[in-house]
């Protein structure tokens, strides 16, 4: 993937959004790319996962670190959650 590219969710095939964490964040990294899709599987399944193994009304996204593109989930408690930092 070069600098232009955006990359695609593994789970839903669509293109990862760029995405500023919060200035209180632990990444080094200055932007992640997170699957921003509603209709995503891994984001729509996460809700009756996290119910069911965990009794918590969260979800999560797909994120991927560009650092090491490594995909893991990103919290989160409604469907606008996080979308504040997208910075494309």
């Amino acid at each position: 993937m070069n600098s232009e590219e955006r990359p695609k969710c593994p789970h839903c095939g669509e293109q990862m959004l760029k995405w500023q964490p919060p200035p209180e964040n632990t990444w080094t990294e200055p932007f992640q790319y997170v699957c921003f899709n509603d209709d995503c599987s891994y984001y729509v399944e996460g809700w009756e996962y996290m119910e069911k193994t965990r009794e918590s009304k969260t979800s999560y996204r797909c994120r991927l670190n560009p650092r090491n593109n490594i995909c893991d989930p990103i919290p989160v408690w409604t469907k606008h959650d996080l979308k504040d930092g997208i910075i494309e």
